[in-house]
Protein backbone atom coordinates (compact mmCIF):
# COMPACT_ATOMS: atom_id res chain seq x y z
CA UNK A 1 0.00 0.00 0.00
CA UNK A 2 1.13 3.52 -0.73
CA UNK A 3 1.52 5.35 2.54
CA UNK A 4 2.25 9.03 2.91
CA UNK A 5 1.77 9.28 6.66
CA UNK A 6 0.47 12.81 6.18
CA UNK A 7 -2.88 12.47 7.96
CA UNK A 8 -4.93 10.03 9.95
CA UNK A 9 -7.36 8.64 7.39
CA UNK A 10 -9.79 7.66 10.16
CA UNK A 11 -10.37 11.12 11.63
CA UNK A 12 -13.75 12.69 10.79
CA UNK A 13 -13.58 14.15 7.28
CA UNK A 14 -9.78 13.85 7.44
CA UNK A 15 -8.11 14.84 4.21
CA UNK A 16 -11.42 15.45 2.43
CA UNK A 17 -11.75 19.00 3.77
CA UNK A 18 -8.67 19.97 1.73
CA UNK A 19 -9.56 18.03 -1.42
CA UNK A 20 -9.55 19.94 -4.70
CA UNK A 21 -12.67 18.04 -5.76
CA UNK A 22 -14.86 19.50 -3.00
CA UNK A 23 -18.01 20.76 -4.67
CA UNK A 24 -17.29 19.00 -7.96
CA UNK A 25 -20.12 17.04 -9.51
CA UNK A 26 -19.69 13.31 -8.87
CA UNK A 27 -20.11 12.52 -12.56
CA UNK A 28 -16.63 13.94 -13.11
CA UNK A 29 -15.00 11.29 -10.93
CA UNK A 30 -17.40 8.36 -11.38
CA UNK A 31 -18.86 6.77 -14.51
CA UNK A 32 -22.55 7.29 -15.26
CA UNK A 33 -25.06 4.55 -14.50
CA UNK A 34 -25.47 3.97 -18.23
CA UNK A 35 -22.63 3.22 -20.59
CA UNK A 36 -20.68 6.14 -21.99
CA UNK A 37 -18.93 6.51 -25.30
CA UNK A 38 -15.16 6.11 -25.34
CA UNK A 39 -14.55 9.79 -26.18
CA UNK A 40 -16.88 10.95 -23.40
CA UNK A 41 -15.16 8.64 -20.91
CA UNK A 42 -11.71 9.89 -21.93
CA UNK A 43 -12.83 13.53 -21.59
CA UNK A 44 -14.46 12.91 -18.19
CA UNK A 45 -11.39 11.11 -16.85
CA UNK A 46 -9.02 13.78 -18.21
CA UNK A 47 -11.05 16.49 -16.48
CA UNK A 48 -11.00 14.60 -13.17
CA UNK A 49 -7.25 14.02 -13.45
CA UNK A 50 -6.70 17.75 -14.09
CA UNK A 51 -8.46 18.50 -10.81
CA UNK A 52 -6.45 15.83 -9.00
CA UNK A 53 -3.15 17.10 -10.41
CA UNK A 54 -3.33 20.28 -8.33
CA UNK A 55 -4.72 18.63 -5.19
CA UNK A 56 -2.64 18.87 -2.02
CA UNK A 57 -4.21 15.70 -0.56
CA UNK A 58 -3.95 13.53 -3.68
CA UNK A 59 -1.75 10.95 -1.93
CA UNK A 60 -4.20 10.65 0.97
CA UNK A 61 -7.04 10.11 -1.47
CA UNK A 62 -5.11 7.39 -3.29
CA UNK A 63 -4.12 5.78 0.03
CA UNK A 64 -7.77 5.55 1.06
CA UNK A 65 -8.87 4.08 -2.27
CA UNK A 66 -6.14 1.45 -2.10
CA UNK A 67 -6.78 0.65 1.57
CA UNK A 68 -10.48 0.17 0.92
CA UNK A 69 -10.18 -1.64 -2.40
CA UNK A 70 -12.16 1.07 -4.17
CA UNK A 71 -13.13 -0.37 -7.54
CA UNK A 72 -14.84 2.61 -9.13
CA UNK A 73 -13.99 6.16 -10.04
CA UNK A 74 -10.96 8.41 -10.08
CA UNK A 75 -9.12 8.49 -6.75
CA UNK A 76 -5.79 10.20 -6.22
CA UNK A 77 -5.59 10.91 -9.93
CA UNK A 78 -5.82 7.24 -10.96
CA UNK A 79 -8.63 5.32 -12.62
CA UNK A 80 -9.81 1.96 -11.33
CA UNK A 81 -7.75 0.24 -14.04
CA UNK A 82 -4.62 2.24 -13.18
CA UNK A 83 -5.02 1.44 -9.48
CA UNK A 84 -5.42 -2.26 -10.27
CA UNK A 85 -2.22 -2.13 -12.34
CA UNK A 86 -0.13 -0.82 -9.43
CA UNK A 87 2.39 -3.39 -8.27
CA UNK A 88 1.91 -3.09 -4.51
CA UNK A 89 3.20 -6.51 -3.45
Amino acid sequence: MVSTGIRDLHEPLGWRVDAACIGEVGVTFFPPMRSEKRAAKAAREAHAKEICASCTVRDDCLDEALANGERHGIWGGLTDVERADLDLY
